[in-house]
């Protein structure tokens, strides 16, 4: 079965889609990734969603427009991609609702039926909001997929993915988000207008300003860092105003140390794990700053690219709500109550149909593992 993933992260910058097709044999689920895309929003619906994004007050006009404008956006992002037999789509977070350590509810939007309109096929969506009912955070979900993937590896191995959060799975015990990744770095580059991308590009900022220990200190003073996992955080925390009282400070500087800032929590959450091979995804890993910066911290600790693995480091989330939509479509659950607390797996979702009657395959069992394999075309 081929199945599109597609997801907008936390830094909501545009669509990132992955086609991989599944075949299960004697319990290890095998996914051939035959196609990943990057499709950035239109300048003006980004601009458009950040101002409504928390903690920017809005209005249910205004969410309803952008349900829609997303969902048409998603739409023309899965229109691009080869023919599939079905679609998960994660849509665009815009709030997370979590008091202490208890997620209550989540929001995703962009209306899946205008993919499944273009497409005609089923399209699994509104996926996180079942672990939550189950007690669960309902995040990372990349954690089933990291589970799978990293199954057999020796030692004490951990998946870490680098987005506008940075999330870690130890396989099949637990997961949470350890903190911001690029949330922060990105908000101060747009804050301080200091590259016009709106991001650090190749951490070059990060390389050429100095750490400001004070200022590290008053981040790290941070709450959300000494509750227990699982736990979850985005946005919601980590917006652009989080930085009002550092912003004096020479811009190079200060993404210098919102980079350490990052390395910091990451490394205590790795070490407190005893972990000793490290494999990175997401777009920090891009960043060789922030990499540099973290090996520093885990002298000990092998880091590898996700890609190692099958999972091409931009495409690994894209590629890990393909996985969950054929579990739903399969009858399976896709979470793991050890990593995100739920009581209880949980089959995730809702299906909206496609062009004609609706089909489900039969019911699997649940894979032990997965294998990962990329098509040439993937791999250039």
């Amino acid at each position: 079965m081929r199945v599109l993933g597609l997801i907008s992260g936390t830094s909501h910058d545009g669509i990132d889609a992955a086609v991989v097709d599944f075949a299960l044999r004697d319990g290890v689920l095998h996914g051939h990734v035959t196609a990943t895309a990057s499709t950035p929003y239109a300048p003006e619906l980004r601009a458009r969603l950040r101002a409504a994004l928390p903690p920017a007050a809005t209005t249910l006009a205004e969410v309803c427009a952008l349900d829609t404008l997303i969902g048409q956006a998603f739409a023309d992002a899965a229109g691009a991609a080869p023919r599939v037999d079905a679609v998960c789509s994660h849509g665009q977070t815009v709030y997370h609702w979590v008091e202490g350590t208890r997620a209550l509810g989540t929001l995703q939007i962009g209306q899946p039926a205008w993919i499944a309109e273009r497409l005609g096929v089923p399209v699994v969506a509104d996926v996180r909001i079942r672990d939550i009912t189950a007690g669960g955070q309902g995040a990372p979900l990349v954690s089933y997929l990291d589970t799978l993937l990293l199954a057999g590896l020796p030692g004490h191995p951990a998946a870490l993915n680098l987005g506008g959060i940075a999330n870690i799975t130890l396989p099949g015990k637990l997961a949470w988000d350890t903190g911001p990744a690029n949330a922060l770095i990105d908000a101060a580059v747009v804050r301080t207008g200091a590259h016009p991308a709106g991001y650090d590009v190749d951490g070059a900022l990060a390389a050429r300003g100095r750490v400001d220990e004070g200022v590290l200190a008053a981040l790290l003073a941070e709450p959300y860092y000494q509750l227990p996992p699982p736990k979850t955080t985005g946005k919601e925390l980590f917006h652009d105003g989080y930085l009002e009282p550092f912003l004096g400070i020479e811009p190079a500087d200060l993404v210098a140390t919102l980079t350490a800032l990052t390395a910091r929590t990451v490394a205590d959450a790795v070490r407190a794990a005893d972990v000793d091979t490290l494999v990175v995804s997401g777009g920090g890993a891009a960043n060789p700053t922030l990499m540099r910066m973290l090996g520093a911290e885990l002298p000990g600790v092998r880091l590898v690219a996700s890609d190692e693995l099958g999972a091409p480091r931009d495409a690994k989330e894209a590629i890990a709500f393909a996985l969950i939509g054929w579990q739903t479509l399969h009858g399976l659950p896709a979470t793991l109550p050890s990593c995100t607390g739920a009581k209880a797996p949980r089959i995730l979702g809702t299906i909206t149909p496609g062009a004609g009657p609706l089909r489900l395959p039969e019911p699997a069992e649940a894979p032990q593992a997965l294998r990962l394999t990329v098509s040439e075309e993937v791999a250039r």
